[in-house]
């Protein structure tokens, strides 16, 4: 239970007045729920989606916005923040201690911003082609997409190594148990895949889902290690976002 708490403590903009132990253990369920933290937002997504095009009768594109603001307000812009700050570093061309400088900096630079814009904007089109396309089953995929990302996020977070020796990311990967956090995110992401496979009649597409986000690991775990010599709290948000956008479009070309 506390490694759900702490999920929703560390990752979610919800409140919780409570101090919780952090010990190998704590830190390990905590990666462990992720996922289905990040499936959770995603039913929140889902239920705004619904209120607007069911309850309120409104056009797609209003309802895309709304989701994608939901989005936003439950996570507390955390992973946003880290893709804004993964662009601002990257496009400053600078050497990788220079890098970390800028990726630590709290004010938002030029390229940052457009970075965030593109994103938010590609998110608003991808969900407006999505809830336009009376796709079934729709709840599943706001549950499918959240749930993957953050499992491959877990996969990433594990599997590279750090790009410094401070910070939180170091503290919390000092602190888990990583074979079982990525047994347990490959496995649960498989079962969901063929559950929701089988469900929708869309074999092809939980495959190309597995595919896809499996080639970006790997793309990704390479572009870290050369520009910024390894993983940190920014790029693990950066990766959850980058491979939100990713997946949403690999259902959006199969419905």
């Amino acid at each position: 239970m506390n490694g759900i708490l702490l999920a929703i403590q560390f990752f979610t903009a919800i409140p919780l007045q409570k101090e919780f132990p952090l010990g190998r253990k704590e830190v390990t369920s905590m990666y462990i729920a992720l996922p289905f933290v990040g499936a959770a937002i995603g039913f929140g997504m889902f239920a705004v989606a619904e209120l607007f095009s069911e309850g309120m009768g409104l056009g797609t594109l209003l309802t895309a916005v709304a989701v994608v603001t939901t989005g936003i307000v439950l996570t507390g812009g955390l992973h946003l923040d880290g893709w804004a700050d993964t662009g601002d570093a990257y496009f400053s061309y600078r050497d990788q201690a220079k890098r970390h400088e800028i990726m630590d900096d709290p004010r938002l630079g030029a390229f940052g911003t457009m970075a965030l814009v593109l994103l938010v904007l590609v998110k608003v089109a991808l969900l407006h082609e999505f809830l336009s396309s009376d796709a079934g089953w729709s709840y599943l995929y706001f549950l499918l997409i959240p749930f993957l990302a953050r499992a491959g996020m877990n996969i990433f977070f594990v599997a590279v190594p750090l790009a410094k020796d401070k910070g939180i990311a170091h503290f919390f990967k000092e602190k888990m148990a990583g074979k079982g956090i990525i047994g347990v995110s490959i496995v649960a992401s498989l079962l969901l895949l063929a559950i929701i496979g089988f469900m929708t009649n869309q074999i092809g597409m939980a495959a190309s889902l597995a595919a896809v986000l499996s080639g970006a690991l790997l793309l990704f775990r390479k572009w870290t290690i050369k520009n910024f010599g390894g993983v940190s709290g920014d790029l693990c948000g950066a990766f959850i976002e980058g491979a939100e956008v990713l997946l949403w479009f690999v259902v959006i070309v199969f419905i």
